[in-house]
Order: structure tokens, then sequence, then C-alpha cells
């Protein structure tokens, strides 16, 4: 079981940065695998980034790949998303959530929600032009 919290949403101005933060309860940390989504009103829930469990491989969305960085510390059981360079597309609720990803599957499944066991409560991401 693992519970998740995020935290560090607000309003900033497009071009301007944030960083969202995820702690997390439970045992064994580490050995998940952690991923970043975003819902804005009306939209089906998408992919925003991903961090392999173990290895820390990451992976990103088209959209925001260059921008956003995901990362995690382990001693600290807390996993971040910064965000740079936003804009007002980005605007959206973030969820953090965790999952066991064994190590055969691909990136591919790591972009999916529904892998996904354990999620946040969210946190609101508001990008003003």
């Amino acid at each position: 079981q693992v519970q998740l919290v995020e935290s560090g949403g607000g309003l900033v101005q497009a071009g301007g940065s944030l960083r969202l933060s995820c702690v997390a309860s439970g045992r064994a940390f580490s050995d998940y695998t952690l991923g970043w989504f975003r819902q804005a009103p009306g939209k089906e829930r998408e992919f925003v980034a991903a961090i392999k469990r173990t290895t820390g491989h990451t992976g990103y969305a088209d959209s925001v790949k260059g921008r956003f960085t995901i990362s995690r510390d382990n001693a600290k059981n807390t996993g971040y998303l910064q965000m740079n360079s936003l804009k007002p597309e980005d605007t959206a609720v973030y969820y953090c959530a965790a999952t066991w990803d064994v190590d055969p599957y691909g990136s591919t499944w790591r972009r999916l929600p529904n892998n996904y066991d354990y999620w946040g409560q969210g946190t609101q991401v508001t990008v003003s032009s």
C-alpha cells in the first residue's frame, strides 16, 4: 500500500516555473515506478512524465519534453516534477501516481493511467497568458 500527496501547484504567468512535489508513505517506495499525469476540464487524463523504479530511466510526453523534468529522492520518499517555460495549455490538475513496474514492460506501458495502482489527490496548476 502506497499513499501519495501532491503539493506545489499554483498560479503562474506564461514562461514561469513551478516545482511539484509528491510525498509518499508506505513500504518500499524505491521499488515503485512514479508517474505524473494531468487532466484539464472536459479532457481525458494524459501522461506527462514517468521515472522507472531501480534504473531511474525517465520518459516524457512530447508536449512537455525539454521543459519538464521528473526526479525522485528515495531517502525522502518524494518525487518531483520541475516545470519550466510554462504555457497556458499546461493548465490542469496534476496527479502523482505509483505502480509496480515489471522490468520487461516497456515505456508505452508506463504512459497509460490504467496501469497505475496508487494516486494522489491532485494539485492545480494554472498558467496565465
